[in-house]
């Protein structure tokens, strides 16, 4: 048996049960760690994980053979495709002026603030780290309170003592960082993927359940190259865009 452990979803019955499946397990073996086994658990035990039949079961699972992203053997089970990976995400580097600007104009609440351990697809940010500062905000529109994204941010603990609750509501993180205690940025790299919306992110940003959703990533790093925030967003589909212009001269 296999200690791979996909995400559970609420299934909408409006939706092929299958496809709600296979979506959800896509994203599992796209988002699995290295270090994940390859081999999945039986029709019969992902068939209870998920609360469908077994019929049902094997035709999400056909859907992910015919992708390539697994392989099905009789008698031996069933793999993912060591290959099996997401394309190539799209980087956005920028000034840090930008990405400030890019942050602003939301109304926050913070949802929750602790410690917590370091999740594991972040472990290669925090390598010298066993517990990291975590705040989860919600942000939407000023004008019609309309939520258009919720941000979990990954904080080194001793940069989390000098932040003020307050400041988080009326600021973006990075300027907190850097206006507000004084942090030296070196450089943030952001990635966006698309995604599709799960229970929580369905919940809180108003969203139907597996409805297309933008996943923003951002790395602060210090002048030394380590990681000091890393942001993990996501936006609704229908109120994010970006644009990247390339100067030529």
């Amino acid at each position: 048996m296999t200690s791979f452990a996909p995400d559970s979803i609420v299934l909408n019955r409006k939706l092929p049960l299958w496809y709600q499946v296979s979506q959800s397990l896509r994203a599992s073996i796209l988002g699995r760690s290295p270090q994940d086994p390859l081999r999945l658990p039986t029709e019969e035990q992902l068939a209870g994980h998920y609360g469908v039949s077994v019929l049902t079961m094997r035709q999400a699972l056909k859907e992910l053979e015919d992708e390539g992203l697994i392989t099905r053997h009789r008698r031996r089970g069933t793999f993912i495709e060591p290959s099996a990976q997401r394309g190539a995400p799209v980087r956005l580097l920028g000034s840090v002026d930008a990405i400030v600007a890019q942050q602003s104009g939301m109304a926050t609440e913070l949802l929750e603030q602790g410690k917590a351990p370091v999740p594991g697809e972040l472990v290669e940010y925090f390598p010298d780290l066993d517990e990291v500062a975590t705040y989860h905000r919600l942000r939407g529109d000023e004008k019609t309170g309309e939520p258009t994204n919720h941000a979990r941010n990954y904080i080194r603990p001793e940069l989390a003592e000098r932040i003020d609750r307050e400041d988080l509501i009326r600021w973006p993180m990075t300027k907190v960082l850097r206006n507000v205690i004084g942090v030296s940025i070196s450089r943030i790299t952001d990635t966006v993927e698309a995604r599709l919306a799960d229970p929580e992110t369905a919940r809180l940003l108003q969203v139907p359940l597996l409805s297309p959703i933008l996943r923003y990533t951002g790395v602060i790093y210090d002048q030394d190259g380590r990681a000091l925030d890393v942001a993990v967003i996501h936006y609704r589909g229908d109120r994010f865009s970006f644009t990247v212009t390339l100067d030529t001269h």
